[in-house]
């Protein structure tokens, strides 16, 4: 090859600018985000997740949740998500600042999980670790999450209601309580600047008819 030298210092150069504008821009464009104050509520939001709730992140994480389930809600003019109750907003890179393994996922064989914690499943902790227990449809059980112990004293307040052997209990590990603590979290509602609806395209398009 006579201008190999030329050719493979134009691949370079072409993966470098390439690498550069994706990577390098991206952090550039949102590296500088940072939570915003709002004054009313005398906060800066998104705020950050308490320590068992971050715990819990790992564990979804570890259970490998985002190839099942996608935590971004779509803008109305990209999907259904908002009439779905996914979502009362799109979701916007300000939403996930605060987190340190973003859970952006990969599809959506089960629901969107973005603002999970509004929905009335989430707001029941008991009801929701009972819901981990068993299996719905095409969610898995998750029992390793959970210990059978012998009953020493009285009955835990953390028992569920399930069957087990005579003087025996289930119990969620502290695994399973994180998890919880995790998908409670999600919820978000706080509606920022960059995040106003959207109209759909076919609404738009109505407006000038």
């Amino acid at each position: 090859m006579k201008n190999g030298f030329t050719y493979f210092l134009g691949l370079f150069l072409a993966l470098a600018l390439a690498w550069t504008g994706i990577v390098l821009g991206s952090h550039a464009q949102l590296g500088r985000l940072s939570p915003y104050f709002d004054e009313n509520e005398g906060k800066a939001f998104p705020e950050r997740m308490a320590g068992i709730a971050a715990r819990g992140q790992l564990v979804y994480q570890d259970l490998g949740c985002a190839a099942c389930h996608t935590q971004q809600v779509r803008r109305p003019d990209f999907g259904s998500d908002k009439a779905r109750g996914w979502g009362d907003r799109q979701s916007v890179a300000r939403d996930y600042i605060s987190q340190a393994h973003v859970q952006l996922g990969d599809s959506r064989i089960g629901p969107d999980l973005a603002n999970f914690g509004a929905r009335p499943l989430a707001v029941d902790p008991d009801r929701l670790t009972q819901y981990l227990y068993d299996q719905h449809g095409g969610m898995p059980s998750y029992r390793f999450l959970f210990d059978e112990r012998k009953i020493t004293g009285e009955r835990s307040a953390k028992a569920l209601k399930v069957a087990a052997p005579a003087g025996t209990e289930v119990v969620p590990t502290h695994r399973a309580e994180a998890l919880v603590a995790y998908l409670q979290s999600l919820n978000n509602v706080y509606e920022y600047p960059e995040a106003r609806p959207v109209e759909p395209a076919a609404a738009k398009e109505g407006e000038h008819k």
